[in-house]
């Protein structure tokens, strides 16, 4: 289980950071005839305050005050399901050249666990923008100090609650399993409790519903700050710069998760549009504004264009399936 659940994702993730310059400035060299008429929804698919609302806010507001176009692209929150709820919507909206949405790894995980009937291939790829990185928190007050401390009580006591923003057999829940085998745990035994986005698990964190929280490294620096939580590890290779947090294999927890971001559009957009759309993205990740957010996030860049981007969500889905049959979750 190891190594399907550390190297391909880890692999795939840093694979796209020798891309970011390279694609950047092909994707830029051929200017886009259309531009968008009206404001872009831009859809977040779960609540406020989890990776792929900061995701749609910290982009919107890039775009916004670097000026890098004419009209408005509004956040639009559309929780449920893990991202079911807000797919379905847009898989109705066909060729709508004004919407896009905040995509990652549920994209692939939600359907192969049988909880939505839309997949990647009911959309079009437009840039993948970023990598993150699984973060496991606790309460101040919690006893456990380390991240082995919270798995070998995990593994004596099955009954402890992990919540995530993500459903079931999902982004989340795949990460903290991973970890849990890699600590020896069964990982089909893990309680995982799935929220409607990172936001509501860190409320029910707050309120002593569950016994931690794994949510993206990024949205979770703002709560470190206010130290009512405290972070166990983080699954990056190295130590976020900025996020003084001892990673797993620092604690001889031989693991890693990468969380991969980007974006997406509904299905037959225009040529024009999507060329637009993705020239529009690699000039945003050359600004400073972006380069600051994403220094202060832990995000690290990974730009791939629309093309690429599809050939590597194709690459996700073989590796996920198989991630999701050893965890006896895959439904699809």
């Amino acid at each position: 289980m190891k190594s399907l659940l550390k190297h391909p994702l880890k692999t795939l993730a840093l694979m796209g950071t020798a891309l970011t310059l390279s694609a950047g400035v092909i994707g830029s060299a051929v200017a886009a005839d259309w531009t968008p008429s009206r404001a872009v929804e831009f859809v977040a698919p779960a609540n406020p305050g989890g990776g792929w609302d900061t995701l749609v806010r910290t982009a919107a507001n890039v775009i916004r005050t670097e000026g890098l176009a004419d009209q408005n692209f509004a956040a639009i929150n559309v929780p449920g399901g893990g991202g079911a709820v807000a797919w379905a919507q847009i898989a109705r909206d066909n060729g709508n050249d004004h919407k896009l949405f905040a995509t990652s790894p549920p994209i692939i995980l939600v359907p192969l666990a049988g909880t939505s009937r839309f997949n990647h291939t009911d959309f079009t790829p437009v840039a993948r923008l970023i990598t993150d990185y699984s973060i496991v928190l606790v309460g101040k007050d919690s006893p456990y100090q380390t991240i082995n401390e919270l798995l070998e009580a995990i593994g004596e006591n099955p009954r402890l609650s992990v919540g995530g923003g993500s459903a079931a057999g999902s982004m989340d829940h795949i990460s903290i399993a991973g970890a849990a085998a890699a600590a020896g745990i069964n990982a089909a035994s893990v309680n995982y409790i799935a929220f409607s986005g990172g936001g509501e698990a860190m409320t029910s964190l707050l309120g002593g519903h569950v016994e931690a929280v794994i949510t993206g490294a990024g949205e979770a620096a703002a709560q470190l700050e206010g130290g009512e939580i405290r972070a166990l590890g983080v699954s990056s290779p190295e130590r976020i710069a900025g996020l003084d947090v001892p990673t797993y294999k620092e604690q001889g927890l031989d693991y890693t998760f990468d969380i991969w971001r980007g974006v997406m559009a509904p299905k037959d957009i225009s040529e024009e549009a999507l060329r637009y759309y993705e020239d529009l993205f690699a000039k945003m990740m050359e600004t400073d504004d972006w380069k600051e957010a994403t220094e202060r996030l832990g995000w690290l860049d990974a730009y791939q264009n629309s093309e690429e981007f599809g050939a590597f969500l194709d690459t996700q889905l073989t590796q996920f399936r198989a991630v999701l049959g050893e965890l006896g979750l895959l439904r699809n």
